[in-house]
């Protein structure tokens, strides 16, 4: 097995929940205060740690009681730390408001992340050393690495590294402005369905994908929720439903589901057994609260699945289904 190297941003969580009302001047009594490790980049590399597949991470934390926390964290889970920079600047930090149901609302402090990546991100021997796979955990996150994404995806081309990227959500609303140049050196392109409506103006998974296809991008995973998730590679589309399970809180899933699907195919699986394994790690993560709290080790994962039941009728077991795209 090689490893993969991710950039992206590493945020402390202040989860609350739950909040369902917001009665200005007054007190509310809840049930959980609580510091968790979040960002994208923290957040799926501590997932490829704990899977089992050697991950090395660069970004930035303050000098902080928080970045200690991050740190100690993800060393923790076999993350790589060497390539975390400290800044003055307080780490980042988030303050996750949680419904009953376990929808979110975030209150982001950028923090160090406004300061990472002033400089460009050298692919040099030391950095690459057993990597096979450069993983962009975030195309919007990080102000400063922003406007660089796409030399910075077709550099880790040039480097040997097959690449990946996450969207995330465009809180300035470039989008596809920021997006399409980076889609020529993106081999795996992560979406949930929300970004790629906001992306593509497509609300059907298959056009959504083509869009995506049509710019550059080799395979597209669309992560759709409570419906599991669909992958379109050249060729070939795989629909794969999701684990009914309750839903505590769903912070975080969407990352841990990112790592998971690349610590899946590092190993040799296919797309489809990637995608199912992919929707097994985000089903356990969204039962507790914490982006990671729920991410276990690849073999119990795979054990939790020999067991759990599928949504919407689906048979125990059921392989994803293969069919050809739609676009």
């Amino acid at each position: 097995m090689t490893g993969v190297l991710c950039c992206g941003n590493l945020v402390l969580d202040i989860l609350v929940r739950p909040v369902d009302r917001f009665p200005w001047g007054t007190t509310t009594l809840v049930d959980a205060i609580e510091q968790h490790l979040g960002g994208n980049g923290a957040s799926t590399s501590y997932t490829l740690g704990k899977l089992g597949t050697p991950v090395r991470l660069i970004g930035m934390v303050g000098q902080d009681a928080f970045g200690d926390v991050v740190l100690s964290k993800l060393a923790g889970a076999g993350v790589e730390t060497a390539g975390i920079a400290r800044s003055p600047a307080p780490t980042a930090t988030t303050v996750v408001l949680v419904d009953s149901s376990g929808n979110r609302m975030f209150l982001h402090r950028l923090g160090a992340s406004g300061e990472a990546f002033a400089k460009p991100v050298e692919f040099t021997p030391d950095v690459t050393r057993g990597m096979s796979r450069f993983h962009l955990a975030s195309v919007f996150g990080l102000p400063k690495l922003r406007p660089h994404t796409a030399d910075l995806l077709r550099r880790a081309r040039e480097a040997g590294l097959e690449t990946s990227v996450d969207t995330q959500w465009d809180t300035l609303g470039r989008w596809m402005q920021d997006l399409a140049p980076c889609l020529p050196y993106t081999d795996l392109l992560f979406m949930n369905e929300d970004e790629a409506r906001m992306l593509t103006g497509a609300s059907d998974p298959a056009r959504a994908a083509g869009v995506m296809q049509g710019h550059g991008a080799r395979t597209v995973v669309l992560k759709l929720s409570g419906r599991g998730c669909a992958v379109f590679g050249p060729g070939v589309a795989i629909e794969c439903p999701a684990f009914d399970v309750p839903v505590v809180d769903t912070t975080g899933a969407g990352d841990c589901f990112a790592g998971a699907f690349l610590a899946a195919r590092l190993r040799g699986r296919s797309d489809a057994d990637a995608a199912k394994f992919a929707n097994a790690t985000g089903a356990l993560v969204i039962q507790q609260l914490g982006a990671v709290e729920g991410v276990r080790s690849y073999e119990e994962t795979e054990e939790w699945m020999r067991s759990a039941r599928l949504v919407d009728g689906f048979q125990r077991g059921l392989h994803p289904r293969e069919q050809e795209p739609a676009h």
